[in-house]
């Protein structure tokens, strides 16, 4: 299935777009995937995307300054 992020594959291709996207910004966005349990109301398990950003934007670091 195409459009489901919840798998680890759908996941992985959101993690990929993201990091390509602010890459090609001049961004460095460190993205990891954490395996999420059993949820009932999806009846199946999850995999939920984490980065290093604030409310979607890179945050600045001291790189960024100099």
């Amino acid at each position: 299935m195409n459009g489901d992020y919840c798998t680890r594959e759908g996941a992985e291709r959101i993690k990929k777009k993201i990091e390509e996207y602010w890459s090609d910004r001049g961004r460095d966005v460190h993205v990891d995937l954490v395996q999420g349990g059993f949820l009932a109301s999806m009846r199946s398990a999850r995999t939920d995307i984490r980065s290093n950003m604030i409310n979607g934007v890179p945050v600045a670091s001291e790189e960024n300054y100099a």
